[in-house]
C-alpha cells in the first residue's frame, strides 16, 4: 500500500490525485483485478477423484432409471 501524505495547504482532491496516479503507474490495481478469480488447476488425486464421483453418480442414475424410481428425462 501506498502512503501519500498530504503537503502543506495542499486540497483532499489533489491530495486523491496523486494517490490515485501513483497506484494505476505502480500496476498493482490491476495485477489484484487479474488474479480475483483466478483458481488453480486441481492436483491429480482430485482429478481422479472427481472423476470416480461422476462415474458413481452416473451409475446410480443408471441404476435408478433401470429400477423405474426415475424417468429418464427427469433429475
Amino acid at each position: 500500500m501506498f502512503e501519500v501524505k498530504r503537503r502543506k495547504g495542499e486540497s483532499f482532491e489533489a491530495l486523491m490525485r496523486r494517490f490515485q496516479t501513483k497506484m494505476r503507474s505502480s500496476g498493482k490495481l490491476l495485477q489484484a483485478k487479474k488474479v480475483r478469480f483466478y483458481a488453480p488447476k486441481p492436483n491429480r488425486n482430485k482429478r481422479r477423484k472427481n472423476a470416480i464421483e461422476r462415474k458413481r453418480r452416473a451409475g446410480l442414475y443408471e441404476y435408478n432409471i433401470k429400477v423405474g424410481n426415475i424417468k429418464e428425462g427427469d433429475y
